[in-house]
């Protein structure tokens, strides 16, 4: 893994958005793409380029079960309102949260997935260190699949929602090894809540407690941070 340590979060970003318009440049035409706080400035940054995804493909990390794709806190509609609107994709896909059967569902997705080898994905990392919906425990080898959420995941996003309750409690995400299999990953740490996690990252044995640590077998891994944190030797 390739960590950037920056001063400041304007920095990191401009950085984020130098990558990827140069994995653009470079060919890459498969985005996977994530969602949270986290990638807000990042998509904003995006937004005010000329980097031009016309003739480009995304995949998103992950969905909601039970929420429309036009409900205010769906993936779909973060998508739409913080990129897409004004960076259209030449298709853009995220599973569907309103699928009549969410294992058919999951396996539908892990197919596109299948077919199309992304050349670029984006994750951020949760502060248990899930990347997608991946908790802790999830199998390294596993694919698309509906997840039930850990209570700390539903807690860290219930500030989009009115109240916890409103939070869904299960989701599809991209499988460990759908990730793994992209050509290029960049994460994104940013701010002080993700010191603890960054640090056991960086720090960690390979283990399916720490779902990102599955990164330090990926040939191609920039992780991003405005953190001062050690890289482990």
């Amino acid at each position: 893994m390739n960590i950037e340590r920056f001063d400041s979060k304007e920095d990191l970003y401009a950085r984020a958005v130098a990558i990827i318009a140069e994995a653009k440049n470079n060919g890459s035409t498969m985005f996977g793409l994530a969602t949270g706080g986290t990638m807000e400035p990042l998509y904003a940054k995006i937004c005010k380029t000329d980097i031009d995804f016309s003739n480009c493909i995304s995949f998103n990390l992950d969905e909601y079960v039970g929420l429309e794709a036009n409900h205010e806190q769906s993936y779909a509609y973060y998508m739409h309102q913080h990129l897409f609107q004004e960076k259209p994709f030449q298709a853009s896909y995220l599973p569907n949260g309103l699928a009549a059967d969410p294992i058919e569902e999951a396996a539908r997705y892990e197919a596109l997935l299948q077919q199309h080898s992304l050349d670029f994905q984006l994750l951020g990392i949760g502060q248990n260190g899930h990347i997608g919906f991946n908790e802790p425990g999830t199998p390294f080898e596993s694919l698309t699949h509906l997840v039930t959420l850990e209570e700390s995941t539903r807690q860290a996003n219930a500030r989009f929602f009115s109240s916890i309750d409103e939070v869904p409690t299960q989701a599809f995400t991209m499988g460990i090894q759908s990730i793994m299999r992209a050509k290029c990953i960049l994460l994104l740490a940013v701010g002080e809540t993700k010191r603890e996690v960054l640090e056991r990252v960086l720090a960690s044995d390979y283990t399916e407690e720490i779902p990102a640590s599955v990164l330090s077998k990926h040939p191609n891994v920039i992780i991003l941070t405005d953190l001062q944190v050690e890289e482990n030797k």
